[in-house]
Parts: structure tokens; sequence; C-alpha cells
């Protein structure tokens, strides 16, 4: 059996890493900064990864409540994601994040 990562360590820092570590994650959540998206336009809007990793970083997102999942059940199915109001108190540590990164990059 899998062990999860988030249960190994007490330290606050990974313990937060562990909920946007991925390749992916950063980007999906900056995706829906402006709003709900469907699956099929954020694949479209991130190029390079694939539907699978798309869709398991989403259920990683939702599970860890910084994601909704809107599913209207409708067919065929139309299932919206978006930013949860807990979701959006990463908003502050994002931007840091993304500051800090363009000061990274500039340095290259």
């Amino acid at each position: 059996m899998a062990v999860s990562k988030k249960g190994l360590n007490e330290c606050p820092i990974d313990t937060a890493l562990t909920v946007i570590d991925g390749r992916w994650k950063g980007t999906i959540l900056w995706r829906l900064q402006d709003g709900p998206m469907r699956t099929a336009e954020l694949r479209r809007s991130i190029p390079d990864i694939t539907e699978r990793m798309l869709i398991r970083h989403l259920h990683e997102l939702v599970d860890d409540g910084i994601i909704d999942r809107h599913d209207a059940r409708t067919v065929p199915p139309c299932v919206h994601y978006s930013i949860s109001e807990y979701g959006m108190t990463l908003a502050p540590v994002l931007a840091s994040l993304c500051d800090w990164g363009r000061k990274h990059m500039a340095r290259s």
C-alpha cells in the first residue's frame, strides 16, 4: 500500500508544499483565478499537460479542498472547476511565489 507523503512530516512548510506540489498544480490554479473552467477548457489552456495528469491534479486539489468541482449532471457531462473559498486563502501565498519566481527567472 502506498504511503501518503502528507502524513510523513510535521513541518508546516512541507505540509503546504505537498498540497501545491506537482508539475501542473500551480498552472491549474493560475488558470482558475479568472473564474470557473470546464475540464476541456483547462486542457486547452495548458497545451503540454496530458489529460490523465490534469484529471489527477484536479482530483488531488478537490480532495484537499483547494478547488470545487461543480457537476451540472447533464448529458453530455458538464463539469466546471473553480477555486474554493478555502483555496482563496492560498492567493497571497501564490502571489508571493509568483513574484519570487519572476525574480529567480530574471537571475538566469
